[in-house]
Formats: C-alpha cells, sequence, structure tokens
C-alpha cells in the first residue's frame, strides 16, 4: 500500500478539514458495537517495516479486556492494567515497572483503538473497499489533526460482517509501517478480574521499579 508522490499529494488536498460522513457512520457503529461487549479475547500480529519494505520486526500475541481493564501478552513480555494502574513486564530484564494509569492518558490503551477516539484527533477519508484475509472490509484513511504526531496516516479495515476493526495500519513521516492485525476475536467470555493486576508472587525475582 506504498503511496507514489502524486498520489499522495492528491490524498492531503482530499483530506482539508474533511470527516467524510460514511467513514464516520462504520466508525461510529464499530465504537457502538464494541461498547455492549462485556469482555474481548483476541489475538492479534503485528509487523513493523521500513520505507523500503524490509521487514524490521515481526511478533504475535493475545489481548484480554474488561470494561477499561486489559492485559496484553506479547511473547513473555505483559502489559497489564486494571484501570487504575499500569504494570509493564519484562522477564528479560527481571522488572516490572509501574505507572498510574491516569497519568498515561495519553497512551492509546487496546479498548480506545476500537471505540471513539477517532472523533477529536483525525479527519478521516473512505478509501477503496477490499479484502484482508478474505474478508470484505470496508478502508477508512484517517490522518491527524495534531501535526507533530510521528505518524502521518493512519489505514483502518472494518470486517463488513462483524463491524469489527480487523486490521490497522501507522505510517510514520519516516516511512516505516506498523501494522497491526487482528484475529480470533471473541466476546462476552468470562474473565476474572484477577487477570487484570500483577501478582509479584508469581514471579519470584523480579524488580518493581514504582514510577507513580
Amino acid at each position: 500500500m506504498y503511496v507514489t508522490g502524486a498520489m499522495l499529494l492528491m490524498s492531503v488536498f482530499s483530506f482539508a478539514q474533511q470527516k467524510d460522513p460514511k467513514a464516520k457512520a462504520i466508525l461510529d457503529e464499530v465504537s457502538t458495537r464494541f461498547k455492549t461487549y462485556q469482555t474481548v479475547t483476541a489475538s492479534f500480529a503485528y509487523h513493523i517495516s521500513n520505507a523500503a519494505g524490509k521487514v524490521l520486526s515481526s511478533k504475535s500475541g493475545t489481548v484480554q479486556m474488561k470494561g477499561n481493564k486489559y492485559t496484553i501478552n506479547l511473547g513473555s513480555n505483559k502489559i497489564i492494567s486494571d484501570g487504575a494502574t499500569i504494570w509493564n513486564y519484562d522477564p528479560t530484564a527481571k522488572e516490572v515497572t509501574v505507572n498510574s494509569a491516569s497519568a498515561s492518558e495519553g497512551t492509546i490503551t487496546p479498548q480506545k483503538l476500537f471505540t471513539d477516539f477517532y472523533n477529536k484527533d483525525f479527519m478521516y477519508v473512505m478509501d477503496k473497499d477490499s479484502k484482508v484475509g478474505g474478508k470484505p472490509v470496508y478502508k477508512i484513511i484517517m490522518q491527524p489533526l495534531d501535526k507533530n504526531k510521528p505518524f502521518a496516516r493512519v489505514y483502518v479495515a472494518v470486517d463488513k460482517a462483524s463491524k469489527n476493526i480487523i486490521s490497522t495500519t501507522v505510517v510514520e513521516k519516516t516511512g516505516n509501517r506498523y501494522v497491526y492485525s487482528v484475529g480470533n476475536f471473541k466476546s462476552n467470555a468470562a474473565i476474572p478480574d484477577a487477570n487484570f493486576t500483577f501478582d509479584k508472587a508469581k514471579y519470584p525475582g523480579v524488580e518493581v521499579v514504582d514510577l507513580r
């Protein structure tokens, strides 16, 4: 999905203070539907490539969400939040850093990626419909209102059948691309609250770095 200079110039003009009503209607439906879920469990993969298309990193993981709580498992690394506190566990360093969730309000949480983050921060227009993993999708191109952001574009793919976001591509101003793909999306399964706190007793020898 590389953009030539002419196409990029055209897309810049097409974005002039625009919030495409069709794109907004689709994003609103995604947000409304997601907010009805009591819990969400999903697998995901992400790939980082440079402007030349060379893959720099490729990883996969799982995420669980319940209200404003979430747990991200990325290999042995974990990011856990109970809505008030965020624990970031790095097994290689045998360290967990602790932050206040309120102090990290600018952070994009998993919930924000599926809800109405777009309302205040982006302009957006429809792209051509296509397929992702064989599924027909709506594609939406988003541009941040804040020109100081390190990224220039976000491409969102919405499954036409489920109305869930199944792919997000973030393009940095440097040309680096971050592609996040969602798979095995399940809603409303029972998830214990204990999954959303870091239990130090389960990680003997871990150093706690409290940054609150």
